[in-house]
C-alpha cells in the first residue's frame, strides 16, 4: 500500500469532550532525514517498504505531511510521579496521528504542546534510539509493549543543559492504546467526573476490551482484566530481568502493556534491589518493588473508577494481584529453567528462590545464565555455567539441587533443552550495547542502529558478526544507572 493510501481514524476526538485534548500541528525539525524503519510493523499496517524510503515518509513523521483521515492532537492526563500527584501532565512532546489496523500511531519529539510545561517538546537522538530498539526487543520476547515504525534524525539543535547541545529526533511509535491510568485520574477530577469517565471508559473498552461492550458490569470487568494483564506484564518483566525505571501512573497503560521507555534496563548481574534510574533515590521503582508499585497504581485507577464502578468490588479483586503475579512468574521461570510445570510446587518454588540468591552471590550475567543452561550438552556437565560465575561456590550447590529435580522429569535432556531454547534468547539488548549505537549515530553512522533492530527482532537467532553481544556484560558497563532523559 502506498503512503497516501493509508487512512486513519481518530475516534478519541469523537468520544471525549474537546477540553481533554489539543488539536495542533507538529513543529518540524530542521533538515530531517530517515535513520531506520521497521519492516515487520510495515507488514502489519500493509505499508510498502519503498514508501518508507521517500521524502514524503520523512515529512509524514516530521509533521509536514498529514495523511488521509489524520487529525493531529495531543492528550491531557494527570499522574502520580514518584508517589506525588501532579494534576496536569499530558503529551508534552507527543502528537497522536490516529489509528490504523488497530495501531494508534504517535510521534514523539514533535515540538511544544499545551502540556509541555517547562519542556521544549523535543526528543534527542540518544533517547529516541533507545526507545526505537527496545520496544522491538520487548515485542520479540513476547512482552506486551508499544512498538516503533520508524525514527528520523535531524540537524536541529536541542538544548539539554547550559553547555549541552544534542540533535533532535522523532520516533514514530505505535500502540494498542495511549490511554494511561493518569488519564483516568485527570477525568476523575473534571467538573462532571461521572459523565467524562463514562466517555473515556467506553472508548477504552471499544478499543481494547470490545467483548465487554454490552456487559452490564463492563467497567468493573475492564478493571479486573487489566489487573490480570498487569500482573502478567510485571511477571514477564521480572522473569527477563527488565526494569522500567519510572512506573508513574502516567506511564502505566490501561491495556496492560509496556509504554514510555526512559531509564529502562535489562539486568546485567542480578541484584534484586537494583535501581536503574539514578533519579529514583529512594528505590521506589527498583527491580524487586515493581509488583508493589503496579498494584499501588491499580489502586489509584480503582479510586478514579469509583464514580462509575463499585469501588469495593474493585478493591476486592485487586487483592488477587500478588497471587496472579506469583503464579505467572513461577510458570515462566519454570519454563526458563526447563522444569516440568506439572511437577511444580513447593519444591520448584524453593529451587527458584534459591536460584535468585545463587545468581546474586555468584555474580553471573542474569540472562546469559539462562542461555548457557539451555545449551548444556551433557546433563552432568555445568562447567560452562560455573566458568562464567565470578564466585562459583554458591552456584555449585544450586546446580546439585537442580540436577536432582531434573531426575524426576520424564522428558529427555534434548527435549528439555529444545523447549528452554524457545524462551531463553541468545541476545538481550543491554544498555552498553545501545550506547555503542548511540555513539556511532552521534557521528552520523546509523549502521549499528539498523543492525541492532535486526538483533532485537530476532533474539533467538545467530548473528555471527555480533557474537560478543551474546556474552556477559563487561563488568565496567554492568548495572549502570540512567536518567529520565536517557
Amino acid at each position: 500500500m502506498k503512503l497516501d493510501e493509508l487512512e486513519f481514524q481518530t475516534k478519541y476526538l469523537d468520544s471525549v469532550d474537546k477540553k481533554f485534548y489539543q488539536l495542533l500541528d507538529a513543529t518540524a525539525l530542521d533538515d530531517a532525514f530517515l535513520i531506520s524503519y521497521n519492516k515487520k510493523l510495515c507488514d502489519e499496517i500493509e505499508l510498502d517498504y519503498k514508501e518508507c524510503e521517500t521524502k514524503d515518509f520523512v515529512d509524514f513523521i516530521n509533521g509536514k505531511k498529514v495523511l488521509k483521515g489524520s487529525i493531529p492532537y495531543s492528550m491531557v492526563y494527570a499522574g502520580h510521579q514518584f508517589g506525588q500527584f501532579v494534576p496536569k501532565l499530558g503529551d508534552g512532546r507527543a502528537i497522536n496521528l490516529g489509528s490504523i489496523k488497530s495501531w494508534h500511531l504517535q510521534t514523539k519529539g514533535s515540538g511544544l504542546t499545551n502540556y509541555s510545561r517547562q519542556g521544549d517538546g523535543r526528543a534527542v537522538l540518544r533517547s529516541s534510539i533507545r526507545e526505537y530498539i527496545i520496544s522491538e526487543a520487548m515485542y520479540a520476547l513476547n512482552i506486551p509493549t508499544t512498538r516503533a515504525l520508524a525514527i528520523i534524525g535531524s540537524d536541529h539543535d536541542v538544548y539539554r543543559g547550559p553547555f549541552e547541545i544534542e540533535k533532535g529526533a522523532v520516533v514514530l511509535r505505535a500502540s494498542s492504546s495511549w490511554i494511561r491510568i493518569g488519564t483516568f485520574e485527570f477525568f476523575a477530577r473534571s467538573e462532571d467526573p461521572k459523565k467524562n469517565l463514562t466517555s473515556l471508559a467506553d472508548f477504552v473498552i471499544s478499543e481494547n476490551y470490545k467483548h465487554l461492550e454490552n456487559d452490564k458490569n463492563k467497567y468493573e470487568k475492564f478493571f479486573y482484566e487489566l489487573v490480570d494483564k498487569t500482573a502478567l506484564l510485571i511477571a514477564k518483566w521480572q522473569v527477563y530481568g527488565f526494569m522500567h525505571g519510572v512506573m508513574n501512573t502516567d506511564n502505566m497503560s490501561v491495556d496492560g502493556i509496556s509504554i514510555d521507555y526512559g531509564p529502562f534496563s535489562f539486568m546485567d548481574y542480578f541484584e534484586k534491589h537494583y535501581i536503574c534510574n539514578h533519579t529514583d533515590v529512594e528505590g521506589r521503582y527498583s527491580y524487586n518493588n515493581q509488583p508493589y508499585i503496579a498494584k499501588w497504581n491499580l489502586f489509584v485507577l480503582a479510586d478514579s473508577l469509583s464514580f462509575i464502578a463499585d469501588f469495593e468490588n474493585l478493591q476486592k479483586y485487586l487483592k488477587n494481584f500478588f497471587s496472579l503475579h506469583e503464579e505467572a512468574y513461577l510458570e515462566l521461570m519454570n519454563e526458563r529453567l526447563g522444569l516440568d510445570i506439572n511437577l511444580s510446587g513447593d519444591r520448584n518454588l524453593d529451587l527458584i528462590i534459591r536460584l535468585l540468591k545463587a545468581l546474586e552471590e555468584s555474580k553471573i550475567d542474569y540472562n546469559f545464565f539462562f542461555y548457557l543452561l539451555s545449551k548444556i550438552e551433557n546433563p552432568d556437565d555445568f562447567a560452562s555455567v560455573l566458568d562464567n560465575c565470578i564466585y562459583p561456590e554458591h552456584m555449585k550447590k544450586w546446580i546439585e539441587d537442580y540436577k536432582r529435580v531434573l531426575l524426576l522429569d520424564p522428558r529427555t535432556h534434548n527435549q528439555r533443552c529444545e523447549e528452554m531454547s524457545r524462551v531463553n534468547p541468545k541476545y538481550i539488548i543491554k544498555n552498553y550495547i545501545l550506547e555503542e549505537a548511540i555513539k556511532d549515530a552521534q557521528n552520523d553512522d546509523f549502521k549499528l542502529v539498523n543492525d541492532l533492530l535486526n538483533i532485537a527482532q530476532n533474539p533467538f537467532s545467530e548473528h555471527k558478526e555480533f557474537e560478543r553481544y551474546s556474552k556477559a556484560t563487561p563488568l565496567k558497563y554492568a548495572n549502570i544507572k540512567l536518567s529520565c532523559s536517557s
